[in-house]
């Protein structure tokens, strides 16, 4: 009886997978609000973060900055700086969409404070623009860029837009 009731359940177990019914398992939705570990820094603004109850880590593309790509100038350093910030560290992660790439769109908040506003702000990032928005973060930006922190410094020349660099380079990341 009691190896039919293991089996069963085995069964049961099989069929809500097969099902996708992987809760525990799954990514938290596009829209959600939930906590999890950085485990990987892509770049200035990519992340991997552990979902809550394990699980592979999700890719989170920081919504509101774009930072420089990693085989420009400075995108090093950007990337770095985030690293030091969020690395092994648990975040609120916000999740808004997902975009082109299967990447979640989602604001990073370390104890509170919002990861992308903090990049932009020390001037490790844009404000993301688009049209004729300036972006969420366009008042970090203009104060980073009038004292010259980060990719504004004098000592970096003229910074490069991510989407104008990728248009007159090419991808960093050939397919």
């Amino acid at each position: 009886m009691l190896r039919l009731r293991t089996l069963g359940l085995t069964v049961l177990m099989f069929w809500a997978l097969a099902a996708g019914c992987t809760s525990a398992l799954a990514a938290p939705p596009a829209k959600a609000t939930w906590s999890g570990v950085v485990t990987y820094v892509v770049d200035g603004d990519t992340v991997r973060v552990r979902p809550p109850g394990g699980g592979k880590p999700v890719s989170i593309r920081v919504d509101g900055i774009d930072a420089p790509e990693i085989c420009q100038a400075f995108g090093p350093a950007s990337r770095d700086a985030l690293m030091r910030r969020v690395l092994g560290k648990r975040v609120k992660v916000l999740g808004k969409r997902h975009d082109d790439y299967g990447r979640l769109l989602a604001r990073i908040e370390l104890n509170g404070e919002d990861t992308g506003q903090w990049m932009v702000a020390r001037g490790l990032a844009w404000s993301y623009r688009f049209r004729s928005s300036p972006g969420p973060y366009a008042a970090q930006q203009r104060r980073a860029r009038a004292a010259g922190l980060g990719l504004f410094s004098p000592a970096q020349g003229a910074p490069v837009y991510p989407a104008q660099f990728r248009k007159q380079h090419g991808s960093c990341h050939p397919k």
